[in-house]
C-alpha cells in the first residue's frame, strides 16, 4: 500500500489501515486524557503488553473557544502578518538566486507586496463575512469520558493492574 503523495503508507505493523471500530474488553473509564495515558504508561512502566491496549474517547465533542472579539484592525494586522511572512520567504529566496541585484532590495520589495496583499486579501475576506462572525476561536475535539481496552487475552491482567493503580497499592 502506498501512501497519497507517494512511498511506502506510513502505519505500524499489525494495525488496520481503514477506520475499524476498537476492539477489546474494558478495563478502566477515565473523566480525562491525562488520567487515561497515566492508566497506560502504567501498565508500561511495568512490563504489561501495551500492545494489546487502546484508548477510546467515547461521547465526542467539537469544542469552539472564544479567544477574542475581531475588529477591522486586527483584521488588518493579521493579514499584514501572514503577507510579510510570504513576502520575507519570496525575498530571501529572490536574494539568493539573483546575484547581481541589491540584496537588501530584493528583500524589502516583496516584503512590501506580501504586506500589500495580505491585508486587501484579509479585508475582503472579513469584508465579505458582513459582521456574521466577529470573534476568533479554537476548536478541539473532547470526549466526554476516555476508556482503556484491552484485548481479552490480557484484560484481567490489566484490570487487575490498574484497579491497584486506583488503590494507590502498586
Amino acid at each position: 500500500m502506498t501512501a497519497p503523495f507517494g512511498g511506502p503508507a506510513r502505519s505500524a505493523p499489525g494495525l488496520p489501515n481503514l477506520p475499524t471500530p476498537p476492539t477489546g474488553w474494558p478495563v478502566g473509564s477515565y473523566a480525562t486524557y491525562a488520567e487515561a495515558q497515566r492508566a497506560v504508561d502504567y501498565l508500561a512502566d511495568e512490563d504489561f503488553p501495551v500492545r494489546d491496549v487502546t484508548i477510546v474517547g467515547v461521547d465526542l465533542m467539537l469544542v469552539e473557544r472564544v479567544i477574542g472579539r475581531l475588529t477591522w484592525g486586527r483584521v488588518l494586522m493579521s493579514g499584514a502578518a501572514s503577507g510579510a511572512w510570504l513576502g520575507l520567504f519570496v525575498g530571501l529566496v529572490m536574494a539568493l538566486v539573483s546575484p547581481g541585484a541589491s540584496s537588501v532590495a530584493a528583500i524589502l520589495v516583496p516584503l512590501a507586496i506580501g504586506v500589500l496583499f495580505g491585508m486587501v486579501f484579509a479585508a475582503v475576506g472579513y469584508g465579505t463575512s458582513r459582521g456574521r462572525r466577529d470573534f476568533t476561536s479554537a476548536s478541539q475535539m473532547v470526549a466526554g469520558r476516555y476508556d482503556v481496552l484491552c484485548q481479552p487475552r490480557n484484560a484481567e491482567r490489566a484490570r487487575e493492574m490498574l484497579g491497584k493503580l486506583a488503590m494507590g497499592t502498586s
